[in-house]
């Protein structure tokens, strides 16, 4: 318990990191898709399906970002705290 409390500052700046890393690879690869910015759901005039896929890369993009850097952050943790701040394995699942 108590080396998730200490880990949750780590966790915050892994989470600000990669939010930020995810957004320079998204704009470095949508601007190998399109010259143009991505289309966001506020604007009003655009091509609905190239949103769509524009959503989609992002937030795949984000979430592959997230979960890498989380990941590296843990072990990171572990290796210089000596515990894992999260659970070991996945809990198997009940039928």
């Amino acid at each position: 318990m108590a080396a998730k409390l200490i880990f949750t500052p780590f966790s915050v700046g892994a989470g600000l990191l990669a939010g930020l890393l995810g957004k320079k690879v998204f704009e470095q690869i949508w601007g190998m898709i399109d010259k143009e910015e991505p289309p966001h759901p506020e604007h009003r005039e655009i091509s609905v399906p190239k949103m769509l896929i524009a959503l989609a890369l992002e937030g795949a993009i984000f979430r592959i970002t997230k979960g890498a850097i989380d990941h590296w952050a843990r072990r990171s943790f572990e290796r210089f705290m000596g515990t894992w701040p999260g659970e070991e394995e996945p809990e198997p699942e009940s039928e």
